[in-house]
């Protein structure tokens, strides 16, 4: 069991790696005016698998494109949906999850497509082209050419100590109990 996961999605961990990875857009020819790194699909598959073996668990961050490169890739895949994946049934041939919206993984982490604003977990996502590979105290973002075209482990995030500063949900809501009770019992002892 990897710790840093809740039990129901222990099974992407089989021995092997879990990675992120976002916006790969194969297929879509608009992406050589956008991306200023930009290189060919077959490419972004071969850093793909240069990371990501039999064993691991892919996790892609929505903005798939043409989905016949996804049967070149490795290991098992799971799609957090974006704003080009559109209706999840298509996609569930070629993925062994597919979820459509933002996906709370551990107690410090959740997954998403776009950037969302949550306080108690390190948002991993993509979407953001324009955005160099870069990370605040609360989202890293995956997009392909912010992260040079290779996907991220979730060991690089938690070696690097992105989850350090995050204060779980969990943790709040007890040390908000304790401090009632203890407010309980004073007040209780004054009378």
């Amino acid at each position: 069991m990897f710790k840093h996961l809740y039990d129901c999605f222990a099974h992407w961990y089989h021995g092997g790696s879990i990675h992120f990875y976002s916006d790969p857009h194969f297929g879509d020819k608009e992406m050589k005016k956008i991306r200023k790194n930009y290189i060919s699909d077959d490419e972004q598959v071969s850093r793909i698998r240069s990371k990501v073996g039999k064993n691991d668990t892919l996790i892609i961050l929505g903005d798939v494109g043409n989905v016949e490169y996804i049967k070149k890739l490795r290991g098992y895949k799971v799609l957090v949906c974006g704003n080009h994946d559109k209706g999840a049934s298509k996609y569930k041939e070629y993925f062994d999850e597919v979820y459509e919206g933002a996906l709370m993984i551990s107690d410090k982490i959740i997954l998403s497509h776009e950037p969302i604003d949550f306080p108690y977990a390190l948002n991993v996502h993509g979407h953001c082209h324009a955005l160099p590979r870069q990370y605040d105290e609360k989202h890293f973002n995956v997009c392909a050419e912010a992260i040079d075209y290779l996907p991220v482990s979730l060991k690089e995030i938690v070696d690097a100590g992105l989850l350090k500063t995050i204060q779980s949900i969990h943790r709040e809501t007890i040390d908000e109990a304790t401090e009632r009770k203890k407010k309980r019992l004073a007040k209780k002892s004054q009378i």
